[in-house]
């Protein structure tokens, strides 16, 4: 909440604030300020999704691998082989 009130107090502040953006390629004239600023928060947030994909895949990885040998290990441990059955299977009715 306290963040969205001071985007909320920066936009009202500065709503006729313009500036003028060059990106080396191309340079706009008159862009608000809060255009500007949320732009670049949002550019901010994607860029991190896209740098930390790589290495969540990788975390990702190494806990599904360690969940499998944790798994396989389980089993091979824990086989009871005095086990009965304890429901017969059912009977073809005809």
């Amino acid at each position: 909440m306290a963040l969205l009130a001071a985007s909320l107090l920066f936009a009202a502040l500065n709503s006729g604030q313009r500036v003028t953006l060059r990106l080396g390629f191309v340079t706009l004239f008159g862009v608000p300020l809060t255009v500007v600023a949320f732009a670049s928060v949002i550019t901010g947030m994607v860029i991190m999704l896209i740098a930390g994909i790589r290495s969540d895949m990788k975390v990702r990885r190494i806990l599904r691998a360690r969940l499998e040998d944790e798994d396989r290990e389980e089993r091979e441990r824990f086989i009871d082989l005095s086990q009965q059955e304890l429901f017969l299977p059912a009977e073809d009715e005809d």
